[in-house]
């Protein structure tokens, strides 16, 4: 005989996991001001009230889809094979995401733009500024964060289709050399 609870507990895990992923879809399509709590509730097919029995608020939301998507592990640079190509494959399946867009555009909620832009840091800036000092290279942080612009500003353009060349060239036969040559431009 059983009391329910662990058939509670596993909905309870699945709604929470149905939340974020649902909201890391929409903050990446719509940004956070333009995503509503009914609009994430809707897309994950719970009711939108548990957001706050979960996350408190919007913000709070915000915040854990930013926590899951980076996980406990420090991420490479983006100079490590691999890295620049799994970050360019990642924006063409998903759009720029949370943490790319905040690069180019603060987030009216002061915790929703603090929390953007420590994930910026913590899984961009951080791990090339420690690459380029290590490097002894001058102003590893001014470089680092030119180095993570000139990626989300490509990233951003491209999806933008003002730039026809660079909106219809191939992502990972044209574009990524030329990126990933000027972000190594950028260690010397």
């Amino acid at each position: 005989m059983t009391d329910g609870t662990p058939s509670r507990r596993r909905d309870s895990a699945r709604s929470r996991e149905l939340l974020l992923q649902a909201a890391g879809e929409l903050f990446s399509e719509r940004g956070f001001d333009r995503t509503t709590i009914r609009d994430i509730g809707e897309r994950a097919g719970v009711d939108p009230a548990l957001i706050a029995r979960y996350f408190t608020n919007k913000s709070g939301l915000y915040t854990a889809v930013l926590r899951a998507e980076q996980g406990d592990a420090t991420p490479p640079d983006l100079l490590v094979r691999d890295r620049l190509r799994a970050l360019f494959e990642r924006a063409d399946r998903r759009g720029a995401g949370p943490v790319l867009r905040s690069a180019v555009q603060a987030e009216g909620d002061p915790v929703v733009h603090d929390a953007a832009r420590a994930q910026m840091h913590a899984r961009l800036v951080d791990p090339l500024r420690e690459r380029f000092a290590a490097k002894g290279v001058d102003r590893p942080q001014l470089r680092a964060e030119v180095a993570v612009a000139a990626f989300v500003g490509v990233l951003l353009a491209r999806g933008a289709g003002t730039l026809d060349e660079l909106a219809t060239a191939d992502l990972l036969e044209e574009v990524l050399p030329l990126v990933s040559a000027t972000l190594e431009g950028l260690e010397t």
